[in-house]
């Protein structure tokens, strides 16, 4: 849909989500810190590590309420995986040794359930969102590495957690970062 084709109620409501183009870019930067953080971190211990996941998964969460918020449709899915990687969060959270050990046990299972989430997210963004292809390209290496770390030991998963989990953020980030100068261009079109 192009800003000439819009009604007058489409204009007001993409140029009002324009100006909020600066949360996909906080949430953006936000995801690539930790994703440096993770990635840097060679001497973390396993508390740690489980309180940055549950944090990135509360990061997660939020973002998808967001999306219900102000989706018009499949409102449903987006809260599912809010209440999902909220829950997953707050766990982590509580009890951040579990969680971490927990979470490697789990991890190719985790990143299936990414990995399709974003397959989704980008078909559902193709029509609005020319860069929809990078949000393709993450749910399809997203999903690559589920079954790569599904066959791995236990012992490995927990030290390539710290791998997935920086890369993982690192997606996120960048795709944030992509999305939010999207929408802070589509607010103009729509202002214009």
């Amino acid at each position: 849909m192009s800003a000439s084709t819009m009604t007058t109620d489409d204009r007001a409501v993409v140029s009002q989500i324009g100006r909020l183009w600066w949360v996909w870019l906080v949430t953006g930067i936000a995801w690539v810190i930790i994703s440096l953080v993770i990635l840097d971190f060679n001497t973390a211990s396993v508390k740690t590590v489980g309180v940055l996941i549950g944090v990135m998964f509360l990061f997660a969460g939020i973002e998808q309420f967001f999306i219900a918020s102000i989706a018009d449709g499949w409102k449903w899915l987006w809260i599912i995986f809010g209440v999902v990687f909220v829950g997953a969060g707050i766990v982590a959270i509580v009890n951040p040794t579990d969680a971490f050990l927990t979470l490697a046990r789990v991890l190719g299972f985790l990143f299936l359930l990414v990995g399709i989430f974003w397959l989704i997210e980008a078909f559902a963004i193709r029509e609005y969102n020319h860069l929809w292809w990078l949000t393709l390209i993450a749910g399809i290496a997203m999903i690559v590495l589920a079954f790569w770390t599904h066959g791995q030991f236990l012992l490995e998963r927990t030290y390539t957690i710290l791998i997935f989990a920086g890369i993982w953020a690192l997606m996120a980030g960048i795709t944030d970062i992509t999305k939010a100068f999207i929408v802070r261009k589509a607010g103009k079109l729509a202002s214009s």
